[in-house]
């Protein structure tokens, strides 16, 4: 029973703390002035099996409204993987943008071939895309601007807000939808109002900015961590330096089928648990900001995922039972007041996010919202597993070109038979 109350306790201040972060994030930064003088910026893009979606990226990142002689770019690729490096070979490469091939040896993560581009990165600020990204053009430009709006230097990263844009035609609508409402409530609603509180956070894997001094002092990112953004989020903080947001936003495509999604939900959870043990080892460089950061982020996240798919069997067995038993459902009072204030806060925290990011949530994606929520206690299982066999084995998650540009590509080539 003691456990039980404590697990309730815990849930209710997840909650509040969710309501509190939606009542911050209500209030939005000024715009900071245009940067007088635009700093160099470096561009990397870590790049494995992709040569389908290779094409698409460069046409993206060449689409970036910043000064080409202010610009550099890597495209940071395996020796190994020929079929993207043969497909590098054969595109119309801009000539701010080169093909670097990262150094063999192990580990082979995302996060080594990163370290391989921040070796070589001559600019004064630095970003990171994925292959399936879409950026806002202005985006570099907004964050050059906070930047310089930061004379101490104290500010090390900001975040842009990822947004999910399901390809037309999708087959695993259910899962999509979901995975997009989960990122507009963390990129629209937690991380701009935890920046805005000053608290450290995790990072997103992608679009996140930063001053290229800072990242080198940390001795950049952590090649062993299959989740290397979460973890470097609090490693610049314990240096004391700040985390920042953008508005400029970035659009992806969802994993898609849960043959994709529970590989890339299991490395995010396997990540987390390395994070959360190397943080928590030592929390004196953390402060009680930063413990409380990491507790209702990552410490929670890893909580929710193991006890989603327990607490919606319990609430179906509870009905069952009366139902089987021909009696009105019975449960503890108080655990019912955590289960609705708990989804309430999860839906109000969905839902803002969502009309912020133009994503659609509607009431029949709320009801079944807890499904896609239990799913994480299976993503769970698998990370702890993949954690004890292979720690350090990176699940890579495929990308397809997203239909939205072949279609694009259809049309333009239709206009122009139709001028001849």
């Amino acid at each position: 029973m003691v456990l039980i109350l404590l697990a309730q306790i815990t849930f209710l201040s997840a909650a509040a703390w969710r309501v509190l972060l939606i009542l911050v994030s209500l209030r939005l930064d000024p715009d900071p002035e245009p940067a007088r003088r635009l700093p160099r910026y470096t561009i990397l893009a870590a790049l494995l099996d992709e040569a389908e979606i290779l094409p698409q990226l460069i046409d993206r990142l060449d689409a970036i409204d910043y000064p080409r002689n202010r610009l550099e770019g890597f495209l940071l690729l395996e020796a190994h993987d020929h079929p993207t490096l043969e497909a590098a070979a054969e595109c119309a490469i801009p000539a701010w943008l080169k093909v670097l091939i990262v150094p063999p040896g192990g580990p082979r993560t995302k996060p080594a071939a990163l370290n391989a581009g921040l070796a070589v990165a001559s600019g004064a600020l630095l970003t990171v895309y994925d292959a399936e990204d879409d950026p806002d053009p202005l985006q570099l430009r907004e964050a050059a601007a906070r930047f310089a709006a930061d004379p101490a230097a104290r500010l090390a990263t900001l975040q842009a807000p990822l947004r999910i844009r399901p390809p037309a035609g999708s087959g695993s609508g259910f899962l999509d939808r979901q995975f997009a409402v989960e990122y507009a409530a963390l990129f629209e609603v937690t991380l701009p109002a935890m920046a805005r509180l000053g608290l450290p956070f995790p990072l997103g894997g992608t679009s996140n900015h930063f001053r290229v001094e800072a990242l080198r002092a940390v001795g950049g990112w952590d090649a062993h961590n299959v989740t290397e953004d979460a973890d470097l989020g609090f490693r610049l903080w314990r240096k004391g330096y700040r985390l920042g947001a953008l508005r400029c936003p970035t659009y992806e495509t969802p994993p898609g089928h849960m043959i994709d999604w529970l590989p890339q939900r299991t490395r995010w959870l396997k990540g987390f648990m390395q994070t959360w043990g190397v943080h928590s080892r030592s929390l004196a460089g953390l402060g009680w900001h930063g413990v409380l950061s990491l507790t209702m982020t990552l410490g929670m996240s890893l909580l929710a995922a193991l006890a989603h798919a327990p607490s919606l069997a319990w609430l179906i067995a509870t009905i069952a039972i009366a139902i089987v038993a021909g009696l009105p459902p019975e449960a503890p009072r108080f655990a019912l007041a955590v289960l609705v204030v708990g989804l309430a806060a999860a839906w109000l925290n969905g839902k803002i996010g969502a009309r912020r990011a133009g994503v659609p949530y509607t009431a029949a994606d709320m009801i079944v919202a807890p499904a896609y929520w239990s799913l994480l206690t299976l993503a769970f299982g698998h990370a702890v597993w993949r954690l004890v066999a292979e720690p350090f084995a990176w699940d890579k998650t495929r990308h397809r070109r997203d239909p939205a540009v072949e279609i694009a590509a259809m049309a333009e080539v239709d206009a122009g038979r139709e001028a001849a």
